[in-house]
């Protein structure tokens, strides 16, 4: 990490960097980024609002195993290569439900995995990258505390894709091309659950707010740790702090340490403490926590709009992802378990309602058998 601008300043005293996350970078100041920010758009309608509820066409071909109750789906025996139109939107509905699904020992080439995932939707394209296409995984031999000590993006923190584009990306799709026999891994949290598990008092607090999400830390940390500069200027975006999901409809915290920075509607000490609180119950979460050992030829599909993801260790593989909708939050809409404590009810209500139906039959007929 000698190349670090922080590691070229040294304290005589302390023999340590004399300031953290430098805002004297050149390399910052001189950057000229070729493309601009993005204006925002309205994606093609999400593939999973086409899909049977029911997933006929794609659990036919392929066996359903649930890691956790909350996140994370393997489906074994099937080759995504060989999937039809109407199984792929069932997936994506999978994914939406699930958070993230797996596959083992996949065929797909990186010339197939672009084809499969224009069916979701346009390519996006990562700013730190030249590929419109797909993005080239590289995971990181250094530690990433250690770099974090020296750059101001918490780069090995949980984080939802590039969520401060003005159209965050929908699906991504990551398919492994070499692996550490250890190491490596890559985990996941339900936003779904991490909304779920707050009071119904803090909900509604967090209901009112937009997070700030911006791309300035990793903006820098590129610069700095890579030696060139991302495509687009840096840039900042409030969204909803709650969003709710376009195809499931459900409501899900909006907030990843990796790219949030603070609360619109709050003071900075208060956007402080509430990041604190956040970055705690995120990393508490184990019953909506899922983690993935990967192999060569394994490839993980989510949902950048209720997980956010985080990884350690050396690893090379090929990343795909398309555009999604500008984040939006339903004030009508309801949570996971709101939505299943109502249906239990529903459920509950129509079973009392038919066993009186049945009882009144039962009563007629004894009526006229008199």
């Amino acid at each position: 990490m000698a190349h670090l601008q922080s590691c070229k300043h040294i304290s005589p005293d302390s023999g340590f960097p004399v300031t953290l996350h430098p805002k004297f970078n050149a390399k910052i100041k001189d950057h000229v980024p070729p493309d601009p920010i993005r204006e925002p758009f309205t994606p093609p309608k999400d593939r999973a609002s086409f899909a049977d509820k029911e997933k006929k066409a794609l659990f036919s071909v392929a066996k359903r195993v649930n890691l956790t109750e909350s996140i994370g789906t393997v489906l074994e025996n099937v080759q995504l290569s060989q999937l039809s139109g109407q199984q792929l939107d069932e997936l994506a509905l999978l994914v939406n439900e699930r958070g993230v699904v797996f596959f083992r020992d996949q065929d797909l080439t990186t010339e197939k995995q672009v084809e499969l995932f224009e069916h979701y939707g346009i390519l996006d394209k990562h700013p730190a990258q030249k590929d419109q296409k797909f993005v080239n995984i590289h995971g990181s031999r250094e530690d990433h505390r250690e770099i974090a000590n020296y750059t101001p993006w918490p780069s090995g923190e949980f984080h939802a894709d590039t969520s401060f584009e003005v159209n965050p990306p929908s699906y991504s799709l990551l398919r492994m091309e070499e692996h550490p026999e250890v190491g490596g891994d890559t985990a996941w949290v339900s936003q779904y659950g991490l909304y779920d598990a707050l009071s119904t008092a803090y909900k509604r607090f967090l209901d009112g707010l937009h997070a700030v999400h911006t791309s300035r830390l990793q903006y820098d940390t590129i610069l700095d740790l890579w030696g060139v500069g991302p495509n687009r200027p840096p840039i900042d975006t409030h969204h909803p702090a709650v969003r709710t999901h376009p195809v499931t409809g459900l409501k899900a915290l909006n907030v990843n340490p990796g790219f949030v920075t603070g609360f619109a509607e709050l003071k900075k000490v208060e956007s402080d403490k509430l990041l604190d609180f956040l970055s705690y119950h995120i990393h508490a979460a184990d019953d909506h926590y899922v983690r993935w050992k990967w192999a060569v030829g394994s490839v993980a599909m989510w949902d950048n709009r209720v997980i956010p993801g985080t990884y350690k260790g050396a690893r090379r593989g090929i990343r795909t992802t398309v555009f999604g909708e500008k984040p939006y939050l339903d004030p009508a809409s309801e949570s996971r378990l709101e939505r299943q404590s109502r249906e239990e009810s529903e459920s509950q209500k129509d079973r009392e309602t038919n066993n009186e139906d049945i009882g009144d039959g039962q009563k007629l007929r004894l009526e006229r058998n008199l």
